[in-house]
């Protein structure tokens, strides 16, 4: 389930990013109940996309973001409580790590649901069946 920060140079110190990873991927194993789930971890991937600063926007204009995007199958992030938590988790996980000079409402975070059957986990295409089936085996 690949993870994307992107964010705009300065944003966090550098090598802070390494640590936004990790403390966003146990956020959201900690929000979907799967802490400590080796199978979930595993299939959690991860890439950071450090923009200069005029190359991002808000309204036409130059400014300072940071985007935390999850691409996952159509089961994740559904339920309310778990989309407010971890936002707030993840919005704090950036503010802390930069230092709480990025903004907290230039912090933005959006989920991208797969089609059903479209899955690749663990080398295979997957339907959200067979995924809740291999994490349930942790």
């Amino acid at each position: 389930m690949p993870l994307t920060l992107t964010l705009t140079e300065g944003a966090l110190p550098n090598g802070a990013e390494k640590v936004a990873i990790e403390k966003i991927t146990n956020a959201m194993l900690k929000w979907h109940d799967l802490t400590g789930n080796e199978t979930m971890k595993s299939n959690i991937t991860a890439m950071v996309q450090v923009l200069p600063k005029a190359s991002t926007f808000s309204g036409g204009k130059e400014f300072t973001g940071v985007w935390v995007e999850w691409k996952v199958p159509s089961f994740a992030f559904i339920e309310r409580d778990v989309q407010i938590g971890f936002g707030i988790d993840a919005t704090n996980i950036i503010y802390e790590l930069s230092g709480e000079r990025q903004p907290k409402e230039n912090i933005y975070i959006n989920v991208v649901h797969a089609v059903d059957g479209s899955w690749n986990f663990n080398g295979n295409s997957m339907t959200n069946e067979q995924i809740l089936h291999a994490i349930s085996l942790g």
